[in-house]
C-alpha cells in the first residue's frame, strides 16, 4: 500500500482522511475483483486535471486484461471522458458500447469514489473514480453464481458511490486467512434469511456439522444451532451472522473453524442485506495455536533459566561471604556477576513474543550489576552510557552483556582503583556495524601492557570468537584507557 500513498500524496489534493479511504478501498480492491470478475483500478486527479492509476487488482476466477502493471500510468484516452464525467458529475458512467483494450473487447464501468467524512462536512466528497474492465472476449453463460457475485458486486459500486463503502468502522489489517469471495459467499436479506449459498459456503459449513441447505433458512439460528452451549463465541457473531455490522469473526464446531466476514449492503443509508464471505481456516488457526503454544514454551523456558541462574548467583555469593580468603572471595563475586549478566538476558527474552531483545534495557540493567563494584573501598565510579544499541538477536545478546560486564567491571576495579572517576560507555550503530567505545578516567594501563586475567581472556573468546568482531585496548588522551570493540552487523542479523 505505500505506492498508493505515495501517488495519492503526490498530487497534494488529497488529506490523509481521503488517503486512509483509498486504503481501504484498494484493501478491498480484490473482493470487487473477483466478485465482478473483472480488473478494478482506483484513479486520483492530478493537478492538471488528468487521472493516474494508485492501485490495480486483477480477477483470480477470470482473464486479466492487463498483463503489465498499469499503477503509476495515467488514464487513457478512450476511457478519460469515462472518469472524469463520474469524477465530476458523482455519478456511475456505464460505457455505451464495447471498448477495445489491444484487440480485446471490454466493458468499462466508471464509479465515484465519495468520502462520506469530507461530505459530512459540507465538501465536495468525491475523491477519485475506481472502473471496472470487463473482459467480453471471455463472456460465457454466467451461472447463478456468477450472476450472485455480479448483483454483489454492483451494490457494493453503488454504495461507493453513495459514500457508505468502505465503512470507517470496519476493521483493517484483517486476520490471517481472512475469507475472499472464492472461499464461500452467502447472501442474506435485511430479515437475515440466506438467498445464496455458494457450494464453498455450504461445504464450510457441512463440515461444522449443518446437513441442509443454508438457502431460506434465517443464518443466526443456524449458527446457533451448530455452536455447542458450553462453548463460549465471539461477543460480535450475532452481529456478523446478521449481516448488521462490518465486522469478522470465526465460528468452531465439531473441530472445525470458519472464518467469517460481514459486509453490510445499503441502498441510499438503507440496509437491504448482506454479503457474507465464509472460509475454512482450521489448518490455519491451529497452526497459529501451535506458534502461541510454542512462544509461550519458550518464554517459560528462559523465566526458569532465569531463575536456576539467579539461585546460581546466590548461592555464589553465601560462598563468597563465607569464605575468608580475599583471592577466593573476589572470584566468587566475579562469577556471580558474571552469571547474573547472564540472567538479565534470559530475563528480558521472558517478557518477549520475539527472539531479540532491545539490547538497551538489558545494558541498562546490567550497569546496574556493574554499580555493586564500584562501590568498593575507596573507590567512587559513576558510570555513563550514551548512543543506543538497538535490537540485537538472542543468541549475540548473551556474549555481548557478559563481555561488556568484564569491560566495565575492569575498568572500574583496575581503572578507577582507590579514586574517583567515571566510566562512559557510547555505542554507535549502522547498518554494518556496531560500535562501543569504553572509556575510563583512571590511571591509565600499567606501562601500556594489557592485562593477562581470566576477565581478559572472557572478552577476547566472546568478542573475537562468539560476535566475529574485535577489542581494541589503548591509552586515553586526557588519561585512562579506551576499549574500543566493533562487531560486523552481518553477525548479529544472521
Amino acid at each position: 500500500m505505500s505506492t498508493l500513498s505515495d501517488l495519492a500524496n503526490a498530487q497534494g489534493r488529497l488529506t490523509d482522511v481521503d488517503v486512509e479511504w483509498l486504503h481501504r478501498l484498494a484493501g478491498d480492491g480484490q473482493l470487487l475483483a473477483d466478485l465482478s470478475s473483472a480488473d478494478i483500478v482506483v484513479w486520483v486527479q492530478t493537478e492538471d486535471g488528468s487521472f493516474v492509476a494508485v492501485a490495480h487488482a486483477r480477477p483470480s476466477g477470470a482473464a486479466t486484461l492487463f498483463y503489465r502493471d498499469i499503477v503509476g500510468e495515467r488514464v487513457r484516452p478512450q476511457w478519460r471522458t469515462q472518469v472524469q464525467g463520474a469524477f465530476e458529475s458523482a455519478e456511475i458512467v456505464d460505457s455505451s458500447s464495447p471498448d477495445w483494450f489491444e484487440e480485446t473487447p471490454t466493458r468499462v464501468r466508471a464509479v465515484p469514489i465519495v468520502n462520506d467524512r469530507r461530505r459530512g462536512h459540507g465538501e465536495a466528497g468525491v475523491i477519485g473514480v475506481v472502473t471496472r474492465h470487463t473482459n467480453l472476449g471471455e463472456a460465457r453463460t454466467p451461472s447463478r453464481q456468477q450472476i450472485t457475485f455480479d448483483e454483489c458486486a454492483n451494490d457494493i459500486f453503488r454504495m461507493i458511490a453513495d459514500g457508505s463503502f468502505p465503512d470507517p468502522a470496519a476493521p483493517t489489517s484483517p486476520r490471517r486467512g481472512a475469507p475472499r469471495a472464492s472461499d464461500g459467499l452467502i447472501r442474506i436479506d435485511v430479515d437475515g434469511i440466506t438467498t445464496f449459498a455458494s457450494p464453498n459456503a455450504l461445504s464450510a459449513f457441512n463440515r461444522m456439522g449443518f446437513d441442509d441447505e443454508l438457502e431460506g433458512e434465517s443464518l443466526a439460528e443456524v449458527t446457533t444451532r451448530l455452536v455447542p452451549p458450553s462453548r463460549q463465541v465471539d461477543e460480535s457473531l450475532p452481529v456478523v451472522v446478521t449481516g448488521r455490522a462490518p465486522w469478522r469473526t470465526d465460528i468452531e464446531a465439531r473441530g472445525v473453524t470458519v472464518s467469517l466476514r460481514a459486509i453490510p449492503l445499503k441502498d441510499h443509508g438503507t440496509r437491504i442485506g448482506a454479503i457474507l464471505l465464509c472460509r475454512d481456516v482450521s489448518e490455519l488457526r491451529h497452526q497459529e495455536q501451535e506458534l502461541i503454544t510454542k512462544d509461550a514454551t519458550i518464554r517459560e523456558i528462559h523465566h526458569r533459566v532465569k531463575n536456576n541462574l539467579q539461585t546460581v548467583a546466590s548461592l555464589l555469593r553465601i560462598q563468597a561471604r563465607r569464605t575468608h580468603s580475599d583471592e577466593a572471595r573476589d572470584a566468587l563475586t566475579q562469577a556471580m556477576r558474571r552469571v547474573d549478566s547472564i540472567a538479565v538476558v534470559h530475563d528480558t527474552l521472558a517478557q518477549g513474543l520475539t527472539q531479540k531483545v532491545d539490547f538497551d534495557e538489558v545494558f541498562h540493567r546490567v550497569l546496574k550489576l556493574v554499580a555493586e563494584v564500584a562501590s568498593a573501598p575507596n573507590t567512587r565510579a559513576r558510570t555513563h552510557s550514551t548512543g543506543r544499541f538497538g535490537v540485537l538477536p538472542s543468541e549475540y545478546a548473551t556474549p555481548l552483556a557478559l563481555a561488556l560486564t568484564e569491560v566495565v567491571t575492569n575498568a572500574v576495579e583496575h581503572g578507577l582503583a582507590g579514586q574517583e572517576g567515571m566510566v562512559t560507555i557510547d555505542a554507535a550503530r549502522t547498518e554494518e556495524n556496531l560500535r562501543v567505545l569504553v572509556r575510563d578516567t583512571g590511571s591509565g594501563l600499567p606501562e601500556g601492557r594489557i592485562g593477562q586475567g581470566l576477565g581478559t581472556q572472557i572478552i577476547r573468546t566472546l568478542i573475537q570468537g562468539e560476535l566475529g568482531g574485535s577489542i581494541e585496548w589503548r591509552g586515553s588522551e586526557g588519561g585512562g584507557t579506551e576499549v574500543v570493540i566493533d562487531i560486523p552487523l552481518r553477525w548479529l542479523t544472521k
